[in-house]
């Protein structure tokens, strides 16, 4: 019996050292959409009356929790019964990546009169503040879907050899971490300008710490977001040229003599680029 026992805890226990193992290989290869899904967030939260940024924000993060409960039991069946509709869903998520990223870059270069940031209207009524935090919530989960399909799929990617058990404890975990970890970080960069103004006025002294730490949270808020920014959109390329250079055995040997970031960078680029333009003629042709 006390045998049995022990046994048991020992094969938990290995276990668990194969899914520690392995959820730190998947957590490196889901980090970069990891980063570009902190990036949107932190964007899509931002914008409102300092009340209501952590209710918008808690409404996106439980429509995350949903969507992460929808793909993942999709994800594992997927796994056991169809392995092969992994490696496409990873190759077209690739391109869809590949495409944001590129779009990004040309809608900095070709509309940057168009961008303005985002501060709340407080001329709206009550009735069109709670419509457009509608909006901006439903386009964040939708966001969010589009994003958690990739984290979950990179992330199966990497333990497709193992036993569905293993699978099913790592893929969990990396996207529980892709809620829980984004959001909570997210929640934080938002209040960062509240947090600071309350240090300013934490007493009546012009240059106390209180008074310089809360006005550099105050500047640093646009400072972060626009970096984090900026960082996603290189995220989107490395990580969807990761995707094409580790699943397509062709040109993983034609970037064979470049570093690997460079490699995975330039590809990644290159297949946005590609995407974009053929996503733009399309538009052009069919749509008027």
């Amino acid at each position: 019996m006390a045998s049995g026992i022990f046994a048991l805890l020992d094969d938990i226990s290995a276990l668990m050292d194969d899914v520690a193992s392995m959820t730190k290989v998947a957590g490196k290869k889901t980090a970069g959409i990891l980063g570009d899904d902190l990036a949107v967030n932190a964007e899509k939260a931002s914008g409102f009356v300092s009340s209501r940024e952590l209710p918008v924000l808690w409404a996106i993060s439980k429509g995350s929790l949903l969507n992460k409960i929808i793909i993942l039991p999709i994800a594992f069946l997927l796994s056991a019964y169809a392995s092969w509709a992994v490696t496409a869903i990873l190759l077209l998520g690739g391109f869809y990546l590949a495409y944001e990223g590129a779009e990004k870059v040309y809608e900095f270069f070709f509309h940057k009169k168009e961008h303005t940031t985002t501060k709340p209207d407080l001329t709206l009524t009550k009735k069109e503040i709670l419509e457009k935090e509608k909006k901006k919530i439903r386009s964040a989960i939708i966001t969010d879907f589009i994003l958690s399909v990739e984290i979950v799929i990179i992330a199966l990617g990497t333990v497709m050899s193992e036993p569905l058990k293993i699978q099913i404890l790592v893929v969990s975990i990396i996207a529980i971490i892709a809620t829980v970890g984004v959001y909570g970080i997210v929640a934080l960069i938002v209040r960062m300008d509240d947090a600071g103004y309350r240090l300013i006025h934490l007493n009546e002294e012009d240059h106390s710490f209180s008074d310089k730490l809360g006005r550099f949270l105050v500047n640093a808020l646009p400072k972060v977001i626009k970096a984090l920014s900026i960082i996603g959109t290189i995220a989107l390329f490395l990580v969807s040229g990761g995707i094409f250079a580790h699943n397509l055995p062709f040109l993983h040997d034609l970037l064979h003599g470049f570093p690997a970031l460079l490699g995975e960078l330039l590809t990644g680029l290159v297949a946005g680029i590609l995407v974009l333009g053929f996503v733009k003629t399309i538009k052009k042709l069919f749509i008027r």
